[in-house]
């Protein structure tokens, strides 16, 4: 659990530093439709960096897979239903770290009052599945946006690569 909480710290104080720009379409039209690069923008310039990234570091280890290229991009997209504020973030990484179980309960629900960041970090995946096979991505796409959270899976090597890239950016 620390390792989470020294990649959330970074994921903070990247978010806070990172460009509010969001990412250039020409970066994107490679791996992303047109309905695919406007989800993608509907995410705050933030999280449209870290997907940039997560997709870059794939790109660096050789993986060429289509799907997994968007999956990397759109992986987080269902935070856009429900954005959250740095201090959020902060509030879910507290939270999962002292109180897992009430966490988890927190996670179930409608996502407003206090509950809100931690349904948000709980379903964002489903969401962004959900937004992403709307928006065109194939079936492979989504499932991979599905369970990028799921460390239970061990015999999916594409979603291995997604989570490491993930969990380094």
């Amino acid at each position: 659990m620390t390792s989470r909480i020294v990649y959330r710290s970074r994921q903070f104080f990247s978010a806070l530093w990172s460009p509010k720009v969001p990412v250039a379409d020409d970066l994107l039209c490679k791996y992303l439709t047109s309905a695919q690069i406007n989800l993608f923008h509907r995410m705050q310039p933030s999280e449209q960096h870290h997907a940039f990234r997560v997709m870059q570091r794939l790109e660096e280890r050789g993986q060429q897979h289509p799907d997994l290229l968007v999956a990397a991009l759109l992986h987080d997209v269902g935070k856009v239903l429900h954005p959250l504020s740095p201090l959020e973030r902060v509030l879910i990484v507290l939270g999962k770290k002292f109180f897992p179980r009430l966490a988890s309960r927190w996670g179930q629900g409608t996502p407003s009052g206090l509950r809100r960041p931690f349904v948000v970090s709980a379903h964002h995946a489903a969401w962004g599945a959900e937004l992403a096979e709307k928006a065109g991505a194939s079936a492979r796409t989504c499932d991979l946006i599905r369970r990028h959270q799921d460390l239970t899976v061990k015999d999916d090597p594409l979603l291995h690569a997604l989570q490491k890239a993930d969990d380094e950016n």
